[in-house]
């Protein structure tokens, strides 16, 4: 298997109008957890260029260039493996957390009469599969190319309470349309719950430059699964209309995010769940797109999932983390678009099917897709 440019910390990818981008060392990542070899691979493709270790399966940066061609990396993430496992601030930054991304309520569920208690890492409910979830394991990778990578690993039965030996895999690559396409895949030997996504932290300016505020969102949904103040699902859809959480129409972030709101406040920001509009027979639906008018990024979300987690960052900003750069990790300096299904599935009949069942395959397909405007 070979490991592209792992001692490279600079290099020019353009010929005719060259950008320097700075890769991570490969040797920032080179060790063993748990006796399982961890690394840093590069992969690029339609004009990105993406850095992703086998410790959590992580995006840990992506290059992208702007209307005049300067390439940004437009992902937080940390610039050494010791600062993912002893993370100093966010935890979660380009994960694929699980077996169960989002959060349960109550920190158990039942399944086929049987009750299993999960741990409690977000207050007296579980967060992302507990303390030690996916993002927590290393990862094997088993096919690397120029511009793709595929992992898997196996959570086993118990971990974080969950039941069934999991097998999980998923796939990332740059794609000649200037995406990131992320395939998830999973099967287990026992009923138990699944829920993936991909967990990646933007800022279209770039990483460490500044808050998202000003980048300018549209989210394809009229409904959300509003939250209590625990924000957990209170197992209602509700319309949007006339709400700051409607995002049908062009709106930057920052316009009403301090409106007087309940769902505002629940979530110091945003931080819910929003209901995609798709329409029958629809497979991959564009759910979201996000502008940044200083560069010109334009980013599109596409996805074949019902829901869309969006996080505004509201708990960046404690003045001591700081991305790969060395630059301070600002109080809403980047934003989340999770494709998912419904937080707190389980507990709501109306809500996703969250069950996997021998025999079964789980599957979820993502794109995030960049161009300039």
């Amino acid at each position: 298997m070979r490991r592209f440019l792992p001692l490279l910390a600079l290099v020019v990818i353009s010929a005719c109008a060259p950008q320097t981008i700075k890769l991570i060392p490969a040797s920032a990542f080179e060790s063993e957890i748990e006796g399982k070899p961890v690394s840093l691979y590069t992969i690029s493709g339609g004009g990105l260029t993406a850095q992703v270790t086998n410790y959590g399966a992580r995006v840990v940066s992506l290059w992208v260039p702007d209307l005049k061609g300067r390439m940004a990396d437009v992902v937080i993430g940390y610039g050494t493996l010791d600062d993912y496992v002893n993370n100093p601030g966010e935890r979660f930054l380009g994960s694929s957390p699980g077996p169960v991304a989002n959060r349960i309520g109550g920190a158990s569920f039942e399944l086929d009469g049987a009750v299993y208690n999960l741990d409690k890492n977000d207050g007296n409910n579980t967060l992302h599969g507990g303390f030690k979830g996916i993002d927590h394991l290393v990862w094997e990778v088993s096919e690397c190319n120029d511009s793709s990578i595929m992992m898997q690993v196996l959570h086993p039965d118990g971990l974080g309470g969950f039941p069934g030996n999991k097998t999980i895999s998923v796939r990332y690559t740059l794609t000649s349309d200037s995406a990131l396409k992320v395939e998830f895949g999973a099967e287990t030997d026992a009923p138990t719950l699944i829920n993936l996504a991909h967990h990646p932290f933007f800022n279209l300016k770039g990483s460490g430059q500044g808050d998202i505020l000003d980048h300018v969102l549209v989210i394809n949904a009229s409904r959300t699964t509003p939250v209590d103040a625990e924000l957990i699902p209170t197992g209602e859809i509700v319309q949007l209309d006339g709400s700051p959480l409607d995002f049908r129409e062009p709106h930057t972030i920052g316009e009403r995010i301090g409106a007087d709101d309940e769902q505002l406040q629940f979530g110091h920001g945003y931080d819910h769940n929003w209901v995609i509009d798709r329409a029958d027979g629809e497979e991959i639906t564009l759910d979201a797109t996000v502008y940044e008018p200083q560069s010109g990024r334009f980013l599109e979300v596409l996805s074949d999932q019902p829901g869309l987690q969006f996080y505004s960052g509201n708990f960046f900003g404690d003045g001591k983390t700081v991305d790969k750069f060395g630059n301070a990790i600002a109080y809403r300096g980047a934003l989340a678009l999770e494709t998912q299904k419904y937080p707190d599935s389980i507990h709501y009949p109306g809500f996703t099917d969250t069950v996997l069942r021998p025999g079964e395959t789980y599957t979820h397909t993502c794109f995030y897709r960049f161009s300039c405007r």
